[in-house]
């Protein structure tokens, strides 16, 4: 008889986390791995320490100081308002990661649940719920994300149930297309015939074989849920004045392109790289857990 140790496993994210501490060359062998996880540790020293950081009050406003160009005292200028520009750069930090890593990790939850359910029964189960996914899907994300939040009002809490609304069916479509392959594999025939539950059978045996690929799409979808909330930000849904929010500096700098470029500008320069560094840590991610690679 098969015993539960002996049934052949494939590639698995624990056993690759486990590497990780006992393979330092994986740095070296993989330098988007490295320079993705070196800017996004970055942004997240920022993002805690922020408060610490800013040289000046994010939300003060200087009436002597309006429109002032990069300088030593102010290193990305000032706004309309005498703003010290870097200062509001920095606090609008953790609230647009929070916002980006939140609409990731909500709707992969959601995802890989409905994904798992679907693609383990199949039959009934599985048509209902992929019709629904099919109805979410006719509809283009980012006109489903922007009706979302005209409906519910602006703010960065209905950003985030906006886009877990539009989002969720991705990483479902992604997990139960690795589950319709993975259910027919001998591991888990062996592990039905040991008589082990579904649910020992999709959680121990099956997901964190499948897993794999909705964390390195999630790592990527960052890029664009930043993007997504820098845009509605820009367009007047996402967080209100005065916090500061990257899309809305952008969107308050607009109108000075021609005088005080920097106010749009450097924030600009923020959510690209934010946005290199988590397609590095997705790129390297992609390469370092690759099947086929040897761990």
């Amino acid at each position: 008889m098969i015993r539960p140790q002996e049934l052949p496993r494939q590639f698995s994210l624990p056993r690759a986390l486990r590497a990780l501490s006992s393979r330092e060359r994986v740095w070296r062998k993989h330098p988007p791995l490295f320079w993705g996880s070196a800017i996004v540790l970055l942004f997240v020293f920022i993002a805690i320490f922020h408060r610490q950081l800013v040289p000046y009050d994010p939300v003060a406003q200087n009436w002597d100081e309006i429109l002032q160009p990069p300088s030593w005292q102010h290193l990305a200028g000032t706004d309309n308002y005498g703003r010290d520009v870097f200062s509001r750069i920095i606090s609008a930090t953790p609230l647009d990661l929070a916002v980006a890593v939140t609409s990731v990790v909500l709707p992969m939850v959601i995802g890989v649940v409905i994904g798992t359910i679907s693609g383990y029964y199949g039959g009934v189960i599985d048509s209902i719920l992929m019709r629904l996914v099919d109805v979410v899907i006719a509809f283009p994300f980012l006109v489903l994300v922007i009706t979302i939040v005209a409906v519910l009002g602006p703010g960065m809490k209905n950003v985030v149930i906006a886009v877990t609304g539009a989002s969720w069916i991705i990483y479902a479509r992604l997990v139960r297309g690795e589950i319709l392959v993975a259910k027919n594999l001998e591991y888990v025939i062996a592990a039905k015939t040991l008589g082990f539950s579904d649910l020992r059978i999709m959680l121990r045996h099956i997901l964190p074989n499948v897993i794999t690929p909705a964390i390195i799409f999630g790592a990527l979808d960052v890029v664009l849920d930043i993007m997504v909330a820098s845009s509605l930000g820009f367009l007047g849904l996402g967080v209100q004045p005065p916090t500061p929010e990257w899309g809305a500096i952008i969107a308050e700098g607009r109108g000075f392109m021609s005088t005080a470029w920097w106010i749009a500008v450097f924030p600009g320069v923020a959510i690209i790289l934010a946005g290199i560094g988590f397609a590095l840590l997705a790129d390297g991610l992609a390469d370092w857990l690759r099947p086929t690679h040897e761990s």
